[in-house]
């Protein structure tokens, strides 16, 4: 009879995790393992407690109405994420962000490379920054490519917004937040937003705010 494997760091961790109950605490920007990028999961949580983990993101994602979540977000330096998108938004900004519903994905190992030249720069927020949002300007169209939690490929081509939440998430286990590629003069808190930039687009604030959209005149 084989022996049982040897439980790692990560897998202590992660037991110690959701022995504290479901939803997760939200680590946020100012914690270093928001910074310091994530390993590659190899098998260092077992099928069972993978899809434990996989399940407490899910349900921490979906309290605090994110349409994603990394394991860097609550304190766990591997590289898995989780998406989840309802897309419950009006018509206009369906059309104008290319927000349409997404199902729930666990994305193991993932990596993306951009499809085409075009960008799209839109508000943004993030769990782990909470009460701010700014434009950040991303690729239109990308391919992911990544494991699911049963270890089987991904590999599709995600256009509008939920290719913005492939990047975002991903970028989050290489140690990005999307302030790094944010337009800060358009950061704005969420009371701010309520008031004044509800539109579809960005096009207003970056008037009022000064600075640039992809393709407008002067753009960086």
């Amino acid at each position: 009879m084989g022996t049982a494997r040897e439980r790692g760091p990560v897998a202590e961790q992660v037991e110690e995790l959701l022995a504290d109950g479901v939803p997760l605490p939200i680590v946020t920007a100012g914690d270093p393992v928001l910074r310091r990028g994530t390993e590659p999961f190899d098998g260092q949580l077992e099928p069972p407690l993978l899809a434990r983990f996989a399940e407490a993101l899910r349900v921490t994602m979906r309290a605090a109405a994110g349409v994603g979540l990394a394991a860097p977000q609550v304190g766990v330096a591997l590289r898995i994420a989780v998406i989840e998108d309802p897309a419950p938004v009006p018509e206009e900004v369906r059309v104008a962000r290319g927000r349409v519903p997404q199902p729930f994905r666990v994305l193991v190992n993932p990596s993306y490379e951009p499809v085409g030249t075009a960008r799209a720069a839109f508000f943004e927020g993030c769990l782990s920054v909470p009460g701010w949002q700014a434009v950040v300007a991303r690729h239109a169209r990308v391919r992911l490519r990544a494991r699911d939690e049963h270890g089987a490929a991904v590999d599709e081509v995600f256009s509008g917004w939920p290719a913005r939440i492939v990047q975002h998430e991903t970028d989050h286990l290489d140690g990005t937040l999307y302030l790094d590629r944010a337009e800060l003069r358009s950061l704005s808190s969420h009371t701010a937003m309520a008031g004044r930039w509800t539109q579809p687009t960005p096009a207003r604030a970056a008037a009022e705010l000064g600075f640039d959209l992809p393709g407008s005149a002067g753009s960086r």
